[in-house]
């Protein structure tokens, strides 16, 4: 018995007519369009800070990356509440909870380099000739031609 693969389809049909994926899309759509009404509401400094997690049982959860933005959100949580429940899709809003969860993309800075002068690359270099443990000696040579490397010509 050989295995046969499903025809291929084009994601957009998959989208459509896969069970699972149909409501896995319609889900994204939704907390989508709630998304762009909150952001109707929010000053636009908070707008990046703030997204829709649920909205289940007349309760919005939305996820803040910070606890400054979630405590300025808080005090102004009547006022959201109000505003959104003017809007047809949040009629029956009746409580909005506030999950801090910063980004989960690390930010790294660049490298720390070292800036070793010329004079400490010397003596580190007389320091090795004096070291007898090869290990040792070798580390600090290696040491030595970063300074080095970094010199520039006279």
């Amino acid at each position: 018995m050989t295995f046969r693969p499903l025809p291929a389809q084009a994601p957009a049909a998959l989208l459509r007519e896969a069970k699972p994926l149909k409501a896995l899309f319609s889900q994204a759509q939704r907390l989508d369009h709630l998304q762009r009404l909150l952001e109707s509401q929010l000053q636009p400094a908070a707008r990046e800070h703030c997204h829709v997690a649920s909205w289940r049982e007349d309760c919005l959860l939305l996820i803040v990356t910070d606890g400054h933005w979630a405590t300025r959100l808080r005090y102004q949580q009547r006022r959201l509440q109000r505003q959104l429940q003017a809007l047809e899709e949040f009629a029956t809003l009746a409580k909005i909870l506030f999950k801090v969860q910063p980004p989960t993309a690390e930010r790294r800075g660049p490298g720390r380099t070292i800036q070793l002068s010329s004079t400490a690359a010397e003596n580190i270099q007389a320091t090795a000739e004096g070291i007898s443990n090869p290990e040792l000696r070798a580390a600090l040579e290696r040491l030595a031609r970063h300074g080095a490397a970094g010199k520039k010509p006279d």
